[in-house]
């Protein structure tokens, strides 16, 4: 700046100035940038950043905007639709008009003229544009009529509108779509005509779809025997249709004939799902000859079959009393299959019952870190857990696995119950009670936690009248429960009833041959000084579960 100062002051004071060069054309140019509400560009990128976090007022507000500045009839079609999706009628109007305006073709046009209609309750305007809609000759029409139906706040009006326009004089030559509208009056409730569109369908295409559809229709209006023979009908059209197989066999078992219903399932063509409801069918009926037969069947299928069976041949191995046949299935159940986390628990459970249970443990743990974004899942891990190391007589650990189930579920009554017997177990009575009192004021009146607080009670030979209150109404509200006597028979001998104990404890026993009750009984005997019996019967016991805690302590305090 100095520099150029300096320059000026040199010059002679009355030399003129030279003349200013033309400026260049582009210097003259003002480009004109509009505001954002005049920008197409980016009011479409704001209304698709709006779907993308599903905000459709705001999604609605671009469109409507971006509609204005378009000549696409794409833009102003979506932006009809997203105006009628949050009920702005006049902006949905100024769209539908500008894309009529672009050339909508008729079809859509009147699907969203016809859904704007019935939004705001203009029955009449709403017919019209569904008649055009079907009349169009589009190949979706039908298909965006029962859209519009199902999309309807008003399932009434809905109703009328399809038996008024759906008619078998208008319908189009496709079975599809006559079945859509029977099912879609099924769920309007109006099951007159949905049965009337069914039988007309059955009579024009005498397809096996359309059979049995009509017989769904007869059995669900309490006609079973004309649901069978249409269904028999459609067999005989397409005997090789799976589904229509799956179909006819539910609707013999709802009716009762299971025998038959496995029958129609085992003649033709097999996937998982025939297999799985034969299998059903066949654990049902407790017929192992069938089970037997279905596992040799799916276990010789193809290895698609098999893999996507692999669960299904582990329950099938576990009911035949094939454990490690079941490992081996459940081992190869996919990640990605629905039943992965049902395969890994019994995996763990089969692994206990062999005497494997470090393994059994190390697969709950992996289990439990596996699941733990998934709170159900967590919650079952924890607890199958926790109920292995009650089978084990491992009571603390058992608290502890209880402990962490309930931080994922707190005050799950299942959950406190199991912690409430594993502390009673391990001999800390004051939280085993604090547990099935906390229990019974989530659950008033609950018949186990009653029995089990009552029989905590007894067994630790205090609050005896609290103790009798709870086991009385339990009984009262069980009566042959065999368990609840056991605890009602352990209460009087604890009030030193011994004869009223005897005779309620033998009741128990001859109801129930559980280790617990013998133990119990024979205790009662020896203390009446039959101690002969009092053997016996510790031998009984003995031989139907060795490890029982009850049986054990009793022993040692008797030394019989």
């Amino acid at each position: 700046m100095l520099l150029g100062l300096a320059g000026c002051a040199a010059m002679p004071a009355r030399q003129a100035a030279p003349a200013p060069a033309s400026p260049q054309p582009l210097t003259r140019l003002t480009v004109a940038i509009p505001d954002d509400d005049h920008n197409l560009t980016a009011q479409l990128l704001a209304g698709e950043m709006a779907l993308a976090r599903t905000d459709l007022k705001a999604a609605a507000a671009a469109y409507g905007k971006a509609a204005t500045l378009s000549d696409d009839p794409r833009v102003a079609g979506q932006a009809a639709a997203l105006a009628i999706a949050v009920h702005d009628d006049a902006a949905a109007r100024r769209a539908l008009d500008r894309w009529q305006a672009l050339g909508a073709k008729p079809a859509p046009l009147a699907q969203l003229r016809a859904q704007l209609a019935l939004d705001g309750g203009h029955t009449d305007e709403a017919r019209l544009q569904l008649e055009k809609l079907t009349a169009s000759g589009d190949k979706n029409a039908w298909r965006d009529f029962g859209r519009v139906l199902l999309g309807s706040r008003d399932p009434a009006v809905a109703g009328r509108l399809l038996e008024a326009l759906a008619t078998p004089e208008r319908l189009p030559a496709d079975p599809q779509a006559w079945l859509a509208m029977s099912e879609m009056g099924d769920h309007f409730g109006r099951h007159a005509y949905a049965r009337h569109i069914a039988d007309a369908a059955m009579q024009r295409f005498h397809s096996a779809e359309t059979y049995a559809w009509a017989a769904q229709m007869k059995f669900r209006n309490g006609d079973r025997k004309g649901a069978m023979a249409l269904f028999r009908k459609a067999q005989a059209k397409d005997p090789k249709d799976i589904r229509l197989r799956l179909a006819y066999a539910s609707l013999l078992q709802q009716g009762g004939d299971a025998a038959q219903a496995a029958s129609v399932l085992e003649n033709g063509p097999q996937d998982t799902d025939t297999y799985a409801m034969r299998a059903g069918l066949a654990a049902a009926a407790k017929d192992r000859a069938a089970l037997a037969r279905i596992y040799d069947q799916l276990g010789h299928a193809s290895d698609e079959q098999r893999t996507d069976g692999a669960y299904l041949l582990g329950q099938l191995a576990e009911t035949l009393d094939r454990p490690d046949d079941a490992l081996k299935w459940y081992a190869q159940v996919a990640d990605d299959d629905p039943h992965a986390f049902d395969a890994d628990l019994r995996s763990a459970v089969l692994l206990q019952a062999q005497g494997k249970s470090a393994q059994a443990h190390e697969q709950l743990a992996q289990m439990q870190a596996d699941y733990l974004d998934q709170p159900k899942q967590l919650r079952q891990a924890y607890e199958v857990d926790a109920d292995l190391y009650m089978r084990e007589q491992r009571y603390d650990e058992a608290v502890d696995a209880f402990v962490h189930a309930l931080q994922v579920a707190p005050d799950d009554p299942a959950l406190l119950y199991g912690r409430g017997l594993a502390y009673a177990e391990a001999g800390r009575i004051d939280a085993a009670v604090a547990d099935f009192r906390h229990l019974l004021k989530l659950k008033p009146g609950d018949v186990e936690a009653s029995n089990a607080l009552g029989f905590t009670l007894a067994d630790a030979d205090r609050d005896l009248p609290e103790a009798e209150k709870l086991i009385a109404a339990a009984r009262k509200a069980k009566p042959d429960d065999p368990s609840i006597a056991d605890s009602w028979g352990w209460l009087q001998y604890r009030l030193g009833h011994l004869d009223q104990a005897e005779a309620v404890l033998r009741g128990a026993w001859q109801a129930s041959r559980n280790a617990d009750i013998g133990a119990h009984l024979a205790e009662v005997l020896w203390k009446q000084g039959r101690h002969q019996e009092a053997r016996q019967l510790f031998d009984e016991a003995h031989k139907l579960d060795p490890h029982n805690a009850t049986l054990q302590d009793a022993l040692k305090r008797l030394h019989p």
